[in-house]
């Protein structure tokens, strides 16, 4: 079985659970840029990531996709851009797809700024994508005016979008502190288009942007995530992101649709 993996990417099969909080250096199995085809193909292998295998090989694709940012593998954008929605439910794309995306850089922004944008991708796969937006920003300060200008457009269309895709977009340009996109907030929180369970209303916003340093009404009634309620973030993730996995856990659940996921162990 996978007898098409050259002996050095197989290693990837062998692995199992990738649950630990620090990802290894996958660089010191002697995995190089010359076994970036292979690792594409193991990493988009949804077949084998839904598999009810109990075998370790069901493990490797998130293997396969974190060495693929290690490497700063530019070559597996385009291939990983669809994983969004082919595993869209699983939590493990939503969470570690942006870190990877935010290892490979900036070279990313064009084609993820088109996913986020493209109004036929349902609402999450689209915030995965605005989340590795996000973490390149993170790692490489540089690329914040072309990430604030990519994560600004689709708000743009504030008054069709689902306000809770406004509200995570929002969350967003907030942690690359995009006070510049703060008109375009305002509005949007005045036209009442964002979800305040989110990341509060307007005031809680601005403070966040360091516009002002208290509120000046009571806080209105809605759920936000006290900081006590946060997950621990892994090792290597930034708090905001943890944060932003807890209210997406919480907006999930306050959907209709039941949860669709195949495989209980992931």
């Amino acid at each position: 079985m996978h007898t098409q993996y050259s002996p050095t990417v197989a290693k990837l099969l062998t692995i199992g659970d990738a649950h630990n909080q620090e990802w290894p250096n996958y660089l010191d199995l002697g995995l190089r840029a010359e076994h970036i085809p292979e690792l594409i193909s193991l990493a988009t292998d949804a077949k084998l990531f839904w598999s009810e295998s109990e075998g370790r090989e069901v493990w490797a694709p998130i293997h396969a996709w974190r060495t693929l940012g290690q490497l700063r593998a530019t070559e597996a954008i385009e291939p990983l851009i669809p994983m969004f929605h082919e595993l869209e439910d699983s939590d493990w794309s939503g969470e570690e797809l942006p870190e990877v995306f935010g290892m490979i850089g900036r070279e990313a922004i064009p084609a993820l700024a088109r996913y986020l944008s493209d109004t036929t991708h349902v609402m999450w796969p689209r915030l995965t994508a605005a989340h590795a937006l996000e973490r390149i920003a993170a790692n490489d300060p540089s690329a914040r005016a072309e990430v604030m200008a990519a994560l600004t457009q689709p708000l743009e269309q504030y008054a069709t979008n689902d306000p809770e895709l406004n509200a995570f977009l929002i969350s967003y340009l907030i942690d690359i502190k995009a006070v510049e996109a703060a008109p375009l907030m305002e509005r949007i929180f005045a036209d009442d288009r964002a979800e305040l369970s989110i990341q509060g209303d307007w005031e809680d916003v601005q403070i966040a942007l360091g516009l002002r340093t208290e509120r000046e009404t009571p806080r209105p009634r809605y759920n936000l995530f006290p900081p006590l309620e946060l997950p621990i973030a892994p090792a290597g993730k930034s708090k905001s992101s943890a944060g932003k996995a807890a209210a997406k856990a919480k907006s999930k659940r306050k959907q209709s649709k039941a949860s669709r996921k195949k495989n209980k162990r992931k």
